[in-house]
């Protein structure tokens, strides 16, 4: 990545209230907690592991005052912090401002590399899906001549409605790649069209399967009801 770019991408980053280390050190850290699992662990609690804990760093350290004020640019430990929701089981973290929100979900395709497509490794349901189809058409809201709702007050802004940006990773041929993006269309169940794709980094692969089954949104599946009779 040439200087020039990767200066204008961290500038990008810095706008968003966040910078490239969050997320190295998230993933980096989610690694390590994902090789934990053993045979004896179900064969998924390897890419449960990483989404959760991957998202929980992002959580833990966007919500600490002190955090932010040692690792970020213009703030300091008098700034509000980041909010964090698990409604839905999307795991985000919302800026102080809510403007918008960040997500991290397991990808495939050419993550982190703009000359390549790349979507959501999993489907999603209806949750993401509306989420997705307001970041097209989401206007900030001032809040003027209105009553506020819950989500006013707790969030800034009604969280479906909120832009969200998705922390995107997978393992690659490289190693483990991922980027912070903007989606605005779901094809089927599969994000997969973006606004904006900002490229984060590549890093050792972790030697575990961080993409496998990271956990949907909500439960759109087929259902049979079974009866047991006497």
């Amino acid at each position: 990545m040439a200087g020039i770019e990767a200066m204008q991408l961290d500038a990008r980053l810095a706008q968003l209230g966040v910078n490239r280390q969050i997320f190295v050190d998230a993933a980096e850290w989610a690694a390590s907690q994902a090789r934990m699992s053993t045979k004896f662990d179900a064969p998924s609690m390897p890419g449960i592991t990483f989404w959760s804990r991957a998202n929980r760093y992002l959580a833990e350290c966007l919500t600490d005052r002190k955090y932010l004020a040692k690792h970020l640019k213009d703030v300091n430990e008098t700034s509000t912090p980041w909010n964090h929701t698990r409604r839905d089981s999307i795991l985000r973290v919302v800026h102080p401002a809510g403007t918008h929100a960040i997500t991290a979900i397991s990808g495939s395709g050419g993550i982190g590399n703009l000359d390549r497509p790349a979507r959501s490794k999993n489907p999603k349901g209806s949750a993401m899906a509306v989420i997705v189809e307001n970041n097209v058409k989401f206007e900030r809201r001032t809040g003027q001549g209105v009553i506020l709702s819950r989500d006013d007050i707790e969030f800034g802004g009604e969280l479906e409605e909120m832009p969200l940006w998705i922390f995107l990773y997978g393992r690659t041929e490289a190693g483990l790649a991922a980027e912070l993006s903007r989606p605005v269309k779901m094809n089927g169940q599969y994000v997969n069209e973006w606004a904006e794709r900002i490229p984060l980094f590549t890093i050792s692969d972790p030697g575990v399967d961080v993409e496998i089954l990271d956990a949907p949104d909500d439960d759109n599946g087929v259902h049979i009801p079974v009866q047991f009779t006497g």
